[in-house]
């Protein structure tokens, strides 16, 4: 029986195949933190302050080695990105935060005990590698490692922007929807899922997460569909 397609839809029909590939490597490409040669597993654009999280979960050892990036809201301000252990919200936080001191980055921890007491403290886990810089594009970024409870699935993370900070203290953020809304849960094992708000609070679009692309992995399942799919158009 002759061809029911002929060769260029052949061609059309395995580039749409390559497109909609499930590995989504466009996504963490186009969320590339500049000027850093650090590498990742997974990235995340976060829904407020054009924040993102590259991460990296090693259930070996249960760690968890993050890049949190956003831009303070001033330019004597600070970022944040925290883990709360005890719940949703800031209060429980341990938190990582970033800022100018003396006309360099620095990188300081917070265990959050209440809206009253934000001062800089040890955390409740274990951290190493902690660090910021200021990539190319004036985004700060937070780097570090820290252990997890073994065997975990998802985390409680919170992340914040502030305009000041004063004498090494944290001035209060701004109470807008986006800061009440920075808070979700982090998937840590699934390939594909979403960051949600607490239900009292107003729910901000649901965000994908991507696995970073590994290119003999894409290679091999984009041939195999497009394999598959040539085959199944000639013996028809």
């Amino acid at each position: 029986m002759g061809f029911l397609f002929s060769p260029s839809w052949i061609l059309l029909f395995s580039y749409c195949v390559i497109l909609i590939s499930p590995t989504q490597s466009l996504v963490c490409s186009s969320l590339k933190i500049r000027n850093s040669n650090k590498e990742y597993a997974n990235c995340i654009q976060l829904p407020t302050f054009n924040s993102t999280l590259h991460f990296t979960y090693n259930v070996i050892n249960s760690s968890l080695s993050i890049a949190f990036s956003a831009t303070p809201s001033d330019t004597n301000g600070w970022i944040a990105w925290a883990i709360n252990p005890m719940g949703i919200g800031m209060v429980g936080s341990q938190a990582l935060v970033a800022f100018k001191d003396k006309g360099f980055v620095v990188a300081k921890t917070y265990n959050i005990s209440s809206y009253s007491s934000i001062v800089e403290g040890k955390l409740s886990f274990e951290i190493w590698d902690l660090e910021a810089r200021v990539a190319n594009d004036g985004k700060m970024v937070i780097y570090c490692s820290l252990k997890i409870p073994a065997g975990a699935k998802k985390l409680n993370q919170v992340w914040q922007v502030g305009a000041a900070v004063s004498n090494g203290q944290l001035m209060k953020h701004e109470l807008g929807k986006a800061n009440l809304g920075s808070m979700g849960e982090l998937n840590l094992v699934e390939t594909v899922s979403s960051i949600s708000t607490p239900p009292e609070l107003e729910p901000f679009p649901k965000l994908q997460l991507s696995r970073k692309y590994s290119g003999h992995g894409s290679r091999v399942n984009a041939g195999m569909w497009i394999f598959g799919l040539i085959s199944l158009l000639l013996f028809m």
